[in-house]
C-alpha cells in the first residue's frame, strides 16, 4: 500500500465510476470514499478483497489454534503441518 492514500469525493465517484473502478483494479490499492468531507467507504479491487479474506481466515484459525492450546485441547503437529500445506497449496 502506497504511503499516500487515494482519496476521493463521492462526487468524483459519481462523475466517473468507470475509471475510479479501473485505478483500483489496476493499481491493486484501496480508494477512499469520501462524503461531505469524512471518509464513508473504501473501494477494493476483488483480488485485494479475496486476498484479505484469505488472510483474515488463516488468522482466525490460529486464534482458534491458541484458545485450543490454552485450553489443554489441540492436535499432532503433524496433522496441523499438513493442513496448513494444504491451505498453502490452495492459494497458489
Amino acid at each position: 500500500m502506497s504511503a499516500v492514500p487515494s482519496i476521493i469525493p463521492i462526487s468524483e465517484l459519481r462523475q466517473d465510476t468507470a475509471g475510479v473502478i479501473k485505478k483500483t483494479r489496476v493499481s491493486d490499492e484501496p480508494v477512499f470514499i469520501t462524503q461531505r468531507g469524512r471518509a464513508t467507504a473504501v473501494l477494493v479491487s476483488t483480488q485485494s478483497y479475496e486476498r484479505t479474506q484469505y488472510e483474515l481466515g488463516l488468522l482466525r484459525a490460529i486464534a482458534k489454534g491458541e484458545a485450543e492450546a490454552a485450553a489443554g485441547k489441540g492436535e499432532e503437529l503433524d496433522t496441523v503441518f499438513d493442513r496448513i500445506d494444504a491451505l498453502l497449496a490452495e492459494s497458489k
